[in-house]
């Protein structure tokens, strides 16, 4: 069965309530509408924009079961496997062995971890935003390991290596798509 985006957001809704959480959720969401457009598939932006919402379902509520407990929760809901798989396949390799194999979920793969490096930059700034914020300053904040250290840089790095991009590339698509989401905020 396929969900709708209101009754995603209400379901992500039953399993999270921590702001940090619902809007991490809302970011990846629409980074990977951004995407979605900018890779020519825009017709199933929709269904990428869910796939970014739910991606951390289960993560609240079951941080040591991430991507397993919320396959559980969705097939119980009788949700599309094809959902179920893309949302899992962001574990691969960390809790599931589920290898993101369309491109739709390598992108979710690489900007999961991304957005959250990029976002504790842009909340170093003057501004707190992405909008004036570039690559080089993303740069300098990924090499310093002890900053945002919950954000892998080597699943961000097999990620741009998944989708054939250099890492600089995928920082700047990832800054330009959260600039379009926080327009839209």
């Amino acid at each position: 069965m396929e969900i709708t985006r209101e009754k995603a957001w209400e379901l992500l809704n039953e399993y999270n309530s921590e702001p940090f959480h619902l809007k991490h959720a809302l970011t990846v969401e629409g980074v990977m509408r951004w995407f979605a457009d900018e890779l020519g598939y825009g017709d199933e932006k929709d269904f990428w924009g869910i796939v970014g919402l739910l991606h951390d379902l289960d993560f609240e509520k079951y941080p040591d079961m991430h991507c397993i407990k919320e396959q559980e929760i969705m097939r119980e809901r009788g949700l599309d496997e094809r959902l179920i798989h893309a949302v899992a396949s962001h574990g691969y390799e960390l809790t599931v062995d589920i290898k993101p194999e369309h491109e739709m979920e390598k992108v979710l793969y690489a900007v999961d971890e991304l957005t959250g490096l990029i976002g504790a930059v842009a909340l170093m700034r003057p501004s707190k935003s992405v909008s004036d914020l570039e690559v080089k300053s993303v740069k300098k904040k990924y090499k310093n390991l002890n900053f945002a250290k919950g954000c892998s840089r080597e699943v961000i790095e097999r990620g741009a290596q998944m989708l054939g991009l250099e890492l600089d590339d995928l920082i700047e698509k990832t800054i330009l798509a959260m600039r379009a989401t926080a327009a839209v905020d």
